[in-house]
């Protein structure tokens, strides 16, 4: 899976949009970035800015825009209503998708240090990427905010995590953190009290509601030995509400912040909301994503109530969402467009359709017939792969509905998912493939007139070389693995279908021999013998299990089919 992450600097500065635009400038500059949201704040003299792609060019992007801030931003004259320390007050990474939370405060260790050491910035650390547990709140970090820095700074247990111990007057300083991606999430009640909606918040929010005597309603609030306010927390950790009433749509709602969707999804927080309403005699209607929404989000709400109906999960994904969006109303106060609401999908289309994979049928057809190198074998390999991988899921798909099996869907649908699941990375892997043949390209293209460029040509040809082979022999790792679901599907699909577990099969064997091809040439080029010999062993040795594999599942799909009585 693509790694990708966000970034979210919040810069002091919301009243110039001259100042602005040239910070989000230097942004914008770097290749592979996407520039999402630009929020500039009058009465907080602040902007928060959102920005997303691979780890790589997403800290250089945040490097060069702190540089950019650092050049035009004087904190010696700023004033503004929101707490702020620097010219750059925080620098949060967020994992969108194939990053760990935990791999994402090791970017943000990264970014720290680069700000320290290039840009001479003072730094702390602070929630996931934090150094000490007493500065995972931010609040802690940036208490005293600008005017108090310099004594900040004056005392031991203060000193950065990078860059300079001491005061910068017009720069300040810049926390830097990572944290889960943080969902705003409203759900809609058929009422119009506002009493109502708090209640149901407080029953729900982590921080719950006061204890009082009494009824529980209007009696004093109860205090400890201590003297202070006794609490009973909600029903749900991770997440922060309110009730409101909402004018527009005449509706009140539960405005909810998800602070950490691994500890409570999307999908929780609305069923939990929905029962704690049913229990007031109140109706949930629908509800909505302030913002933009990770993918892995609707997915995991599509498939919880997927599995809730006891259908197969390992469908496409856009179907997927089409479940969640029913299932939570996220239509209900208007539409929910993926394009516009999936932050992946948003980046994909702000970058273009560049990808083979995103032509049609017959402009993939064409691209491959043309006097273009690429795309070439192993291209064509992957998806063939791919292709036999769907038409195993689209086996399992039928058999978990079928009509008299209904208590095997579970068997069925977990074969689905996990085709479904390398059906996506051979997907991947058609235009990975094309892409480690341009590195090769590119790598034969650089300079070789000194004996240094020599020398670093050879090794990024070597490199480029080893990844081409690497790629196909992961393709065929993949397609390997999928054989396990053809010949399940052979062998317990429904028979009707029987015949395309067959042709799965014959896909699957033939992206595995192809991309073998593909690895021994690409392996025939390295100066390595012993990389080349590894490479090459291991390729025979998928051939063989694909080889042997495909035989089996073509004999069990003929005994399936054959006439009765022959």
């Amino acid at each position: 899976m693509q790694k990708l992450i966000e970034c979210v600097p919040n810069f002091s500065e919301g009243r110039d949009p001259a100042v602005i635009r040239q910070i989000t400038a230097e942004i914008e500059a770097v290749d592979g970035v996407v520039l999402l949201d630009v929020d500039p704040g009058r009465a907080t003299h602040r902007t928060v800015v959102t920005f997303a792609g691979e780890p790589e060019p997403v800290l250089e992007a945040a490097v060069r825009a702190a540089r950019k801030a650092k050049e035009l931003i004087d904190m010696q004259k700023h004033r503004g209503e929101h707490p702020r320390f620097g010219a750059v007050d925080v620098c949060p990474l967020v994992p969108i998708a194939g990053v760990t939370l935990e791999e994402c405060a090791g970017y943000a260790r990264q970014l720290g240090q680069r700000l320290g050491d290039e840009l001479g910035i003072t730094v702390f650390l602070y929630e996931s990427a934090a150094s000490r547990p007493e500065r995972r709140n931010l609040a802690t970090v940036r208490a005293g905010e600008y005017e108090g820095l310099a004594d900040k700074l004056a005392r031991t247990e203060w000193q950065p995590d990078f860059g300079p111990a001491q005061f910068d007057p017009r720069y300040g300083a810049t926390a830097v953190g990572a944290r889960d991606f943080l969902i705003a999430y409203n759900v809609n009640l058929n009422t119009t009290s506002t009493r109502r909606a708090n209640a149901i918040a407080f029953d729900v929010r982590e921080k719950g509601r006061q204890k009082r005597e009494g009824d529980g309603l209007t009696g004093p609030v109860v205090r400890d030995a201590d003297g202070k306010e006794v609490w009973i927390p909600g029903t749900l950790k991770a997440v922060k509400a309110i009730g409101w009433f909402i004018e527009e749509y005449g509706v009140a709602q539960i405005s909810m912040n998800l602070t950490d969707i691994q500890v409570t999804p999307l999908h929780v927080a609305f069923d939990e909301v929905c029962a704690k309403a049913q229990e007031r005699g109140i109706r949930v209607t629908g509800s909505e994503v302030v913002g933009l929404v990770p993918l892995r989000a609707m997915l995991d709400a599509g498939r919880y109530f997927l599995r809730k109906q006891q259908r197969s999960a390992g469908i496409a994904d856009r179907e997927i969402i089409k479940i969640a969006v029913k299932s939570m109303g996220l239509d209900d106060l208007g539409p929910f467009d993926p394009d516009k609401k999936i932050i992946e999908y948003v980046l994909a289309a702000k970058r273009g359709g560049s990808r083979l994979v995103d032509r049609t049928v017959a402009g993939f057809v064409e691209e491959t017939a043309s006097e273009s190198p690429a795309p070439g074998g192993g291209s064509v390999s992957a998806l063939l792969g791919a292709l036999g991988a769907a038409l195993a899921a689209m086996v399992a798909n039928l058999s978990a509905h079928r009509r008299g099996w209904d208590d095997r869907w579970e068997e069925f649908s977990a074969h689905a998912e996990q085709s479904k699941v390398r059906q996506d990375e051979l997907v991947r892997l058609v235009d990975a493939d094309t892409a480690a043949f341009d590195r090769v390209m590119a790598a034969f293209g650089l300079p070789k007139g000194t004996e240094a460029e020599q020398h670093a040509r050879r090794a990024a040809i070597e490199d480029a070389t080893l990844a081409a082979a690497e790629v196909p022999l992961r393709t065929m790792e993949v397609a390997v693995e999928t054989l396990e679901v053809a010949r399940a599907m052979a062998e317990h699909g429904m028979e009707a279908s029987v015949s395309d577990a067959g042709v799965a099969a014959l896909c699957i064997r033939s992206a595995v021999l192809g991309a073998g091809l593909n690895v021994r040439i690409n392996a025939s080029q390295l100066k390595d013998g012993g990389n080349a010999a590894k490479l090459v062993a291991r390729a025979a040795e998928l051939e063989s299990i694909a080889v042997s594999a495909e035989q089996e599942i073509l004999a069990i799909v003929g005994r399936r089919i054959e006439p009765a009585g022959s």
